[in-house]
């Protein structure tokens, strides 16, 4: 039975300014307001946990263990220029932990290279980076200098999808992954079936690893719009059984893993 704490999360700051139509409804902002946060959601701020790698237990072990895929950043964007002076710390605590797999990803993605440690070089193999598009437009200005940057590991996230998306001219050895999803929240915006369906046949035909994340709120098939649960739009979306590539930690197949697969089994 698989053990889902090959996942940690690191928010090093939360909170992020809205800049392309895929922040219109911003989980961020929706929980910010379910929790009655007293601080605008647009405002960055350090979180408690900004140093949480690098934390260590009273019998001096990691509080994240090595191994772990660690989702970094997910309440803001790590690009964000309002973190400018936090993001070397946190490129420290990288390299320091280079036996955990850090993910980010951005909409920012033009800012990448003002944003880089001295000794970044053609990146860090402990860290994937994934470049965010939501729509065609997005795709074609976004895409093509994600291409051109020096990254070791590539994703590109079609999330949340408002509209059918072209991948195909962006699709190399050098992607490691594609993952799409619709939109959570009560105001989200319909995903059609048929674009996921779309976007995984241009992964299929590039050889590049495709996961359909989740559902969505409103999800489109065959004509009909079904309203789908929160608690229920990430299983919908792996009961499609669409996945290309993905292997049962929910990970492409091209990752070169930093855990050992026997800690993860009962």
């Amino acid at each position: 039975m698989l053990k889902w704490e090959i996942y940690a999360d690191w928010n090093p700051w939360h909170g992020c300014t809205k800049i392309s139509p895929g922040c219109k409804f911003c989980y961020v902002y929706r929980q910010d307001e379910m929790y009655g946060c007293e601080v605008s959601s647009c405002l960055a701020r350090k979180t408690g946990n900004f140093n949480l790698p690098v934390r260590k237990k009273r019998d001096g072990t990691w509080k994240i263990p090595d191994g772990r895929i660690v989702f970094t950043c997910f309440t803001s964007d790590f690009l964000l220029s309002d973190a400018d002076e936090w993001r070397q710390e946190c490129w420290q605590m990288m390299r320091e932990r280079e036996n955990l797999w850090f993910y980010f990803f951005t909409k920012r993605i033009d800012r990448f290279m003002d944003c880089l440690p001295t000794d970044w070089g053609d990146g860090y193999d402990n860290v994937l980076v994934g470049c965010t598009v939501e729509n065609q437009d997005l795709a074609d200005y976004r895409l093509p200098i994600f291409r051109q940057l020096p990254i070791k590991h590539k994703s590109i996230i079609v999330s949340p999808m408002i509209g059918p998306v072209d991948l195909s001219p962006y699709l190399d050895d050098g992607i490691e992954e594609v993952a799409v999803g619709g939109e959570s929240g009560v105001n989200a915006r319909p995903c059609h079936f048929e674009w996921i369906l779309a976007v995984r046949e241009q992964c299929v035909a590039a050889n590049v690893p495709f996961r359909f994340h989740q559902t969505g709120a409103f999800f489109v098939k065959d004509g009909k719009t079904y309203r789908v649960k929160r608690c229920f739009q990430l299983s919908q979306a792996h009961k499609a059984n669409i996945d290309f590539r993905i292997d049962k930690y929910m990970v492409p197949e091209t990752v070169k893993y930093v855990w050992k697969d026997s800690d993860y089994h009962d």
